[in-house]
């Protein structure tokens, strides 16, 4: 069947960079479904667009639809007819499928989602596939419909809603002219370049010429390509400056879809202004400006920075204005800066007294309190000393103190950084400061741990105070609604008990003393039940994790094995993960074995009580393998017994291959359950106890 390319193009006023991204996540998916509906095959469908339009191009459009030939499903047949003769259902559904109602007949069908089981009346609806001109137009229009964008507009007297006015319409299917009309504007094949540097319109020609038409008029119109020349540009813009752009993936992806096409100019502040905190100034030009800073080393900032504009026209005039705005921010944050460090940190404490945390939970200087009580215990049973523990209290109790100064209060992204920055400049020791910054972390999936004891410890006790609270007065996240990151502090909690290998730290215990530390405070739950449901949402969270380290199917497996009880030792679970993982993509061979061991063995543990018997208990069986099962058994038993680092899940896997091999022999060669033996009870008891061995490093019978 021959085809052809499609293309839709909406042009309109610049859209917001957030909703260009929306858009073009979505648009693949809307239209392929339209296509769908119309039952039109086609290729690949690529979204396209920039600030000033969306765009579509679909590759191999057929040109007919497909033809239709369907059995449809109509009323139960004492609905249809009475006494022979056809109601009115059956002529209604016989119009509806375009029969006569002699063309319909009855078929017993059984029970089905939507249907009981009986006799029912069907038809068959049969039609001639039309030609793709006479559907895609309705397709593209129903497509433009449902675009989603967080706030949309209406404007003239148009009832239509969109991001922003709609200012003209491209829509071919080849070198064709695709009739529709959407918010007010007909389609044609008058498209226009940049707004600047080639505002003239033009006729795109082709589906396939559109991107490269766009391109000779200033427009990159695919947004992987505008990226990649974006950054090519900063990168050669930031080397002649003598150093390297400041890497944020945000604000590059923001400002790719700020622009049509990507012009960088270079501009400069004081140097006097470099007294500031490297975090401030990229605050400042992050923030307010979406500009790249430019640095040498790992902290030090040169005093320039990197603009993305539109245009290239009157760069010289841009970088004035940009060189003004930012010169001005930066003096705000300078008089900020040497007003903050007039009153020290410690004396702010007072203050955090008058923000309210939350109104059942109390202020953020009675969290800091639960905190610090909490942190020095967690602090003792990671083991650290008099001089750590020390410093993890000095941290606790200046690690809110930043909250009220006013450089937070106009740059509230950098909270914790200011805290570590008039720490230091207050001579505080450098574990103390840079616990105050550290304990955020993780702030992301992507983002690191806190690197140190003082800090890590700081970040649990503030995230089970936060957890063990927000659930005790019903604020669980539920579905989008999550209000205080209780998802991201339960995954930085769970990160940091793994990566830093605090094995000691059992997740249930330490919500349960956070919960505690509210005192006689009036909740919603108890601490039981606040313990119990925190534990179900880490246990879900704990799965995500080590389904991204391993796999899926080895995260199940480990948590069938060991359930709740991973979460009093996390770190064993991340070796578990990793370590079975390993043996999975080795694709040992003894691996099948252990599967069909683990699920004979599981079978066998239902029926029996796991004991594991003495080897005297098998002395004179007449049964040979009695005691090379208790051997296997014993010896699958000290395996597992000591499950602490990866290197020790090695090498109980590699035991575990010889133990499943000679299980899987056996259970061949032997009936272990024989009704007339009176050591099978022990036999079965003792092989039950090999199964719940086995779950220690996980149910292998899940690995499929």
């Amino acid at each position: 069947m021959a085809a052809a390319p499609l293309l839709l193009e909406i042009g309109v006023e610049e859209l917001p960079s957030s909703f260009v991204d929306a858009a073009l996540a979505a648009l693949p998916k809307i239209a392929a479904d339209e296509l769908a509906n119309a039952r039109l095959v086609h290729g690949t469908v690529t979204a396209l667009g920039t600030p000033r339009r969306l765009a579509l191009h679909v590759s191999d459009v057929a040109e007919r639809q497909l033809d239709l030939d369907e059995e449809v499903l109509g009323p139960p047949e004492a609905v249809a007819f009475r006494d022979g003769a056809p109601t009115k259902a059956a002529e209604a559904f016989a119009a509806k499928l375009g029969v006569a109602v002699g063309a319909l007949t009855v078929v017993e069908k059984p029970a089905g989602p939507k249907q009981k089981p009986g006799r029912y009346v069907v038809g068959r609806r049969v039609e001639k596939g039309r030609p793709a001109m006479e559907l895609v137009g309705e397709a593209l229009m129903k497509s433009c419909a449902a675009i989603p964008f967080r706030k949309s507009m209406r404007w003239a007297d148009l009832d239509v809603k969109f991001g922003r006015p709609v200012q003209w319409l491209v829509a071919l299917l080849g070198g064709e002219v695709v009739p529709l009309a959407f918010a007010g504007v007909r389609s044609g094949r008058r498209s226009r370049g940049h707004r600047f540097l080639a505002p003239e319109g033009f006729d795109v020609a082709h589906p396939d010429a559109y991107v490269a038409d766009l391109r000779a008029r200033h427009v990159l119109v695919d947004s992987q390509e505008r990226v990649r020349v974006m950054v090519e540009r900063i990168e050669a813009a930031a080397r002649a400056a003598g150093g390297a752009y400041d890497r944020e993936p945000m604000l590059v992806d923001e400002n790719a879809s700020l622009v049509e096409e990507p012009h960088v100019i270079t501009g400069s502040f004081d140097r006097a202004f470099l007294e500031l905190p490297a975090s401030v100034i990229r605050a400042v030009a992050r923030g307010h400006q979406r500009y790249f800073c430019i640095q040498k080393g790992d902290d030090e900032l040169l005093p320039e920075y990197l603009a993305v504009v539109n245009t290239a026209n009157r760069p010289d005039l841009i970088t004035r204005g940009t060189d003004r705005v930012m010169r001005a921010r930066l003096s705000d944050a300078r008089f900020f800066w040497r007003e903050d460090q007039k009153t020290r940190l410690e004396t702010r404490y007072e203050k955090l007294g008058g923000i309210v945390f939350h109104n059942r939970l109390g202020t953020v200087k009675d969290k800091v309190e639960r905190v610090a009580g909490l942190a020095d215990r967690i602090a003792s049973a990671v083991g650290l000393d008099d001089a750590r523990r020390a410093a993890v209290a000095r941290a606790a109790y200046l690690s809110k103190c930043d909250l009220v100064t006013l450089m937070v209060g106009e740059f509230p992204e950098l909270q914790g950084h200011m805290g570590r920055a008039y720490a230091a400049a207050e001579g505080e020791p450098a574990a103390v400061a840079d616990a105050i910054r550290d304990h955020y972390k993780p702030l992301g999936g992507q983002d690191d741990v806190a690197g140190d004891d003082v800090a890590a410890v700081i970040a649990l006790a503030d995230r089970f105070d936060s957890l063990a609270g927000c659930f005790a007065v019903g604020l669980a996240p539920t579905g989008a609604n999550d209000a205080f990151a209780l998802r991201r502090a339960c995954i930085g909690a769970l990160r940091t008990i793994a990566e830093r290998g605090y094995r000691r730290l059992a997740f249930s215990e330490w919500t349960s003393a956070a919960y505690e530390a509210y005192g006689d405070r009036k909740f919603e739950l108890d601490r039981a039940a606040t313990v119990a449901k925190l534990d179900e949402f880490a246990l879900e969270r704990l799965r995500g994790l080590l389904t991204g380290a391993a796999g899926g199917a080895v995260a199940d497996a480990v948590l069938a094995g060991s359930g709740d009880a991973a979460l009093k030792d996390v770190v064993a679970a991340f070796a578990r993960a990793r370590a079975l993982k390993a043996v999975v993509d080795a694709r040992e061979p003894w691996l099948e074995r252990a599967k069909v061991v683990a699920k004979r063995l599981a079978g066998i543990s239902r029926e029996a009580t796991p004991r594991l018997h003495p080897a005297e208990a098998f002395r004179g069986s007449a049964k040979t393998d009695d005691a090379a099962i208790r051997a296997l058994i014993a010896d699958l038993d000290v395996a597992t017994e000591a499950l602490t680092t990866e290197q020790g899940v090695r090498d109980a896997l590699m035991r575990m291959g010889r133990i499943a091999t000679e299980l899987d022999r056996i259970f061949v060669e032997t009936l272990v359950n024989d009704p007339s033996d009176p050591l099978t009870g022990p036999r079965l008891e003792t092989l039950a106890y090999g199964a719940s061995a086995m779950l220690r490093i996980a149910d292998f019978s899940r690995l499929g």
